[in-house]
């Protein structure tokens, strides 16, 4: 029952989180009524609770998914798993590991298929009608998860397990999944008594509504707020941008025009490259208004609504305040440690843009611009910079990153360090939910045994959520039978026209490698039970930082970068150009993301009832010095990691968090002889930093593999910073 205890809230199951985010769900059924859920399988002709059936151990059938089906699955659903919580709760034989443990792990595969299906529908597809669903249904999850959490008999032989002999007895993988699920449950209402524990119950509910209404109405914003321009304002847009806007228009029915949708994908470069400064300012404003224009979809009133609630829930179980619930059992342990962190960052981080305005503003002083830079110049006059301090020209650059080159490169990545090999699985023989996914077969390259697929969703349209995440349908497992993996990466990128190849910044191309180690970790796993696949939010974006690596190496660069007409491998003085610009807006790029992680850390350590979210944005980010040219990269009224779910509530300085042990991890292939494709620290990398999960604690995983503890000055050199006098030793 690996995807309930990841978390209690039935929205932090269901709905995938902001940029980069996992959607695991159970795999497997309890043997106490395996044979009445065998006999009732039968009769399903609801396929959102079928078996997934076919090749590779089976696969969703995602061509035969209708959307009148859903509600009625989640309930069938919630009520086989219930009767078979039911069964283990009512045991009367004595508590052990086998029949309580291992039966919770083996709980829920109905279930678990339908929020395969329910994730598509929330992230790639989604549609007003699908939102009626998710509204109505996400209060009912909450309860139904609440209903488990409160079974006082369930969680009593929980805590026998734990505390039992037994339990010495035991691998480390299971004394941890156990320790996961005793944790899960006290930290999560189960000790409590009476009205606090139907308060908690009535909270979570309400939550669960709330977290659904957020991310809507964001999504709402980014459908209904497109900007149309038409051929006199594309002055300075690449020729590949503006085939794809033009492409987007027409695909929602504007002919003749250009659509910059209201992504970043879309955002970014318009504000990197046109002239128009009006309409720079017209982009942004959109971009960054998102669930803040006053009107129905406007989200400040239920982050208020949300942090109250959130507040009253962890001290029903005596916490002083959220985040110090929520980093209790997180690598930073409580958010003194993980603001101590920040604080070491943020001063070199806002000095740095410092700079980068001056640099900026001298440039617009010399062509007689008479402005002063404003956050919508920021990346138009950073990129004069990048060509004048280092002759760089991004779109240069762009020519010669094509999506589909990228894809191999990361397959041949993925060669050399996991002796993975990915090989087209022929068109409908894998079903896929839009024409766009494409299907891998991933196998070994040596012995040829069957890893699992690697499905590929790549741009953006209608109803799909913005950013890039990574998610399975099935994850590794093996305590009932070998599971293989179904993984999946999904971005937004802006398809080429018909013909093209579809070209993308730097920046994306190294969110695409980013997101394909959240890939890896999945397919690289080697653990026995679901519970081992729950992530340590401040560690699981640390393996797929540290994948973004490998687009810098040697290898990558001189086979896989080639340009898209010509087939010419990217010039080397112009690799040396990236090279030396590799800490180029480095001030810019830690400062809005760190604006978003402090502000999230503030919101959750502050009395709620002081808070009112647009005031409280601004003046928090006045104390902290935020310059004036640079927003937090998520604003509060569309911060979907931190209030669409919880995910990555009070936790998303966990990027930074796992940057530190990025940058370390590094250094160890650099240190290597054979550097980042050194085969014993890649062995490593494997064992202790991919295929372990979260079967072992993660700190000690990464002493396993650097043979000591992170340190922050390696983070400090990877961006060009100065290194803090107290970490100088």
């Amino acid at each position: 029952m690996g995807k309930f205890k990841t978390s209690l809230t039935a929205m932090a199951v269901v709905v995938a989180l902001g940029a980069c985010s996992e959607q695991k769900a159970p795999e497997t059924t309890s043997t106490d009524v395996q044979n009445t859920a065998t006999s009732q399988q039968a009769q399903f002709d609801n396929v959102l609770l079928q078996e997934f059936k076919g090749p590779y151990g089976g696969v969703p059938a995602f061509d035969k998914m209708n959307l009148e089906d859903l509600k009625p699955a989640l309930e069938k659903a919630m009520e086989l798993n219930l009767k078979e919580i039911e069964a283990i709760a009512n045991n009367e034989a004595p508590p052990t590991f086998e029949n309580v443990i291992v039966e919770m792990e083996r709980a829920g595969a109905e279930l678990g298929r339908v929020f395969t299906y329910y994730g598509i529908w929330s992230s790639n597809k989604s549609s007003p009608e699908f939102r009626e669903i998710q509204a109505e249904m996400s209060p009912k999850l909450s309860a139904f998860f609440t209903q488990i959490t409160q079974n006082e008999k369930l969680f009593e032989r929980v805590k026998t397990v734990y505390e039992s002999d037994e339990l010495k007895s035991l691998t480390p993988e299971e004394q941890r999944i156990t320790w996961m699920t005793y944790n899960s449950f006290a930290r999560n209402g189960a000790t409590l008594d009476g009205e606090a524990k139907k308060r908690y119950a009535e909270i979570n509910q309400e939550l669960a509504t709330l977290h659904t209404k957020f991310s809507n109405n964001v999504l709402a914003d980014e459908e209904n707020y497109v900007t149309y321009i038409t051929e006199d304002q594309l002055d300075g847009l690449p020729a590949s941008f503006v085939k794809a806007a033009k492409a987007a228009a027409e695909s929602r029915g504007e002919e003749g025009k250009y659509a910059i949708t209201n992504t970043r994908s879309s955002m970014d470069p318009f504000l990197t490259y046109s002239t128009n400064r009006e309409l720079r300012e017209k982009v942004w404003r959109t971009y960054y208004n998102r669930g803040d224009n006053a009107d129905e979809f406007d989200n400040n009133d239920i982050i208020k609504r949300i942090l109250t609630l959130r507040d009253e829930r962890v001290e029903l179980l005596g916490y002083e305040n959220y985040a110090q619930w929520r980093l209790e059992d997180r690598m930073a342990k409580n958010p003194e440690n993980a603001m101590d962190l920040m604080m070491k960052v943020w001063p070199a981080a806002i000095a740095r843009v410092e700079e980068e305005v001056a640099d900026m503003q001298a440039i617009a002083d010399e062509e007689g611009a008479d402005i002063t830079i404003a956050p919508w110049d920021y990346r138009f006059y950073a990129e004069k910079v990048r060509q004048a301090k280092y002759d760089l020209d991004s779109n240069e650059v762009k020519q010669y990153l094509q999506l589909d080159k990228l894809r191999e490169a990361m397959f041949y990545v993925a060669g050399r360090l996991f002796n993975f090999n990915f090989t087209p699985v022929e068109e409908g023989k894998v079903p896929v939910f839009h024409e766009d996914v494409k299907v891998w077969e991933v196998t070994d390259k040596d012995s040829g045994e069957h890893i699992g697929l690697w499905y590929l969703d790549p741009f953006s349209r209608q109803g799909k959520r913005s950013g890039a995440w990574a998610t399975t349908y099935r994850s590794y497992t093996t305590f009932d039978g070998k599971k293989t993996v179904l993984s999946s990466n999904n971005s937004n990128f802006v398809k080429g026209a018909d013909g093209e190849a579809t070209l993308i910044s730097w920046d994306d191309a190294e969110t695409y490698f980013h997101e394909f180690g959240h890939a890896l970790h999945f397919l690289a796993s080697d653990v026995k039970y679901p519970s081992s696949h729950s992530g340590v939010r401040d560690y699981t974006e640390f393996q797929s930082q540290l994948l973004e690596r490998w687009l810098t190496t040697d290898e990558v660069i001189n086979n896989y970068l080639v340009h898209h007409e010509t087939g010419e491998p990217i010039p080397a003085e112009l690799v040396e150009k990236i090279k030396k610009a590799s800490t180029f807006n480095e001030g810019f790029k830690t400062t809005e993301y760190m604006a978003s992680a402090i502000m999230d850390l503030k919101y959750h350590t502050t009395d709620p009832s002081k808070i009112d979210p647009d005031t409280f944005e601004r003046e928090e980010l006045k104390k902290l010095g935020m310059p004036e040219e640079i927003v937090m990269r998520h604003r509060s009224p569309h911060f979907g990691h931190v209030f669409s779910g919880e995910g990555y509530a009070a936790a998303y300085y966990g990027y930074m968090w796992a940057e530190v042990l990025t940058a370390d991890a590094a250094e160890a292939f650099m240190e290597a002889p054979g550097g980042f494709y050194d085969k014993e620290v890649g062995d490593r990398l494997v064992k202790y930093l991919f295929a372990v999960r979260n079967a072992m604690d993660p700190a000690e995983a990464y002493r396993k593999f650097r043979g000591r503890d992170a340190k922050v000055d390696a983070l400090m050199r990877d961006r060009g910073f100065p290194i803090p006098k107290e970490s100088k030793e």
